[in-house]
């Protein structure tokens, strides 16, 4: 069976990225400091997802296992060592806290002479996550370490888009997540293209993807959470039964839209219907997705290359409208 190390086993990390290796046919390990959650894993071996839709249906995801990296760091740097692919979900301001121990695992690699290429992917709500991953990596790395890297540890960026809300079972391992799911992958730093999961979308330049996702999801989701909050909305869904809301949220995307199209050339039409897909998705009466979750780490939302900021100055500086991008903030 192929082995894959996964690095955060939140509910992104079991409801998304999890669901997708296990249809893969991988054994995963799940790697966190949240003790509860790696002995459950590990006392269990399975868990379910919970698919929010009319008719739910739910997933059993089998062959996982929990490492604690805090008490076992000797365990995650074997897992390393041996597996077949490594991704991560523990947010973009973890990903640092994560690199050494990854070297120590790149090195055990280089050490036991193992030359199977391995790709590591950070799906996280950043651009560019995964290059930014190793050059955190890179400062733990020997010289002779950084040059088996460069021959075999690819870090392809990738874009990530489900609805995870946030959640609270009697079963810590059970996960209820939306219907859709998107995972893109840049194949131009990657180290095994034979390796291809199913369910993963492979595109050579992956900037226009992250940047579509970025703008349209991120940006329309942070605006329906700060605009609902200003309103008292206290859900996603009781933002969007608000018309003044709504109709802020389609103003925003309409901007959104005239800097990926004058940016990406990409096609009106397509963008049209998946901004209309974007707000299905935040109207869906099976999510409970709380405002408080999706409006949190306000400063980080309102960053320089954020999802408010980064489209204002584009827009601007292509002298395109972007009036309700900047009323949200």
């Amino acid at each position: 069976m192929k082995h894959s190390v996964h690095f955060g086993a939140g509910n992104i990390g079991r409801g998304f990225i999890g669901e997708i290796l296990f249809k893969n046919g991988f054994h995963i390990d799940f790697v966190d400091v949240n003790n509860q959650i790696i002995h459950a894993l590990n006392e269990k071996g399975k868990y379910e997802i919970e698919i929010a839709q009319k008719g739910q249906s739910r997933i059993e995801v089998t062959n996982v296992a929990g490492i604690n990296s805090k008490e076992h760091p000797e365990q995650v740097i074997e897992a390393i060592q041996r597996t077949d692919i490594i991704t991560t979900a523990i947010g973009p301001n973890i990903l640092p806290f994560i690199a050494e121990l990854l070297a120590k695992g790149i090195e055990a690699r280089r050490v036991a002479g193992n030359t199977q290429a391995l790709d590591v992917m950070a799906c996280e709500n950043m651009i560019g996550g995964s290059q930014f991953l190793y050059q955190e990596v890179k400062k733990y790395l020997s010289p002779e370490g950084l040059t088996f890297a460069d021959n075999y540890i690819g870090f392809p960026n990738a874009a990530v888009d489900r609805i995870v809300p946030a959640q609270s079972h009697e079963d810590s391992l059970f996960v209820v997540v939306e219907p859709f799911n998107e995972w893109v992958v840049e194949t131009k730093r990657l180290k095994n293209p034979d390796l291809r999961l199913e369910d993963v979308h492979y595109e050579e330049d992956l900037e226009p993807f992250i940047e579509r996702k970025l703008f349209s999801v991120n940006s329309g989701h942070a605006t329906s959470a700060y605009i609902g909050a200003h309103y008292g909305a206290k859900t996603i869904l009781e933002a969007l039964q608000n018309p003044n809301i709504k109709s802020r949220i389609e103003s925003v995307l309409a901007e959104i839209r005239s800097l990926l199209i004058a940016k990406w050339n990409f096609d009106k039409k397509e963008l049209e219907n998946y901004h209309k897909v974007i707000i299905e998705r935040f109207e869906n009466p099976f999510i409970v997705d709380e405002v408080s979750r999706v409006a949190r780490t306000p400063i980080r939302k309102l960053g320089y290359n954020e999802r408010f900021i980064r489209p204002i100055r584009e827009l601007k500086e292509l002298s395109l409208s972007y009036k309700n991008l900047l009323k949200t903030v």
